[in-house]
């Protein structure tokens, strides 16, 4: 782990002062943090196609995990590269 301050849910390096952000996989149940450009979050219309992801760095796992309001705030805020998603209807 890197030597940081606790920011709003996630961490800034001071070094660098970009976001880290704590994560962990279901599938290995590894915990790390992981940078801003290793995240996706899409926004969809729904809460069910209102998601972020990432693939472990210990496994190579995709892990795809639900994204409340308050998730949203904090990876947009981070710099989380963010994807809306639109109905064709």
């Amino acid at each position: 782990m890197r030597a940081g301050e606790a920011v709003a849910g996630h961490v800034r390096d001071r070094m660098t002062d970009a976001a880290v952000f704590k994560a962990a996989c279901p599938d290995c149940r590894g915990s790390f943090e992981l940078a801003a450009a290793a995240l996706r979050l899409a926004i969809g219309g729904s809460r069910r196609t209102t998601f972020y992801s990432f693939t472990c760095p210990d496994c190579g796992a995709s892990v795809r995990k639900p994204a409340g309001e308050r998730i949203i705030q904090l990876l947009t805020g981070g710099g989380v590269r963010t994807l809306r998603l639109h109905s064709t209807a």
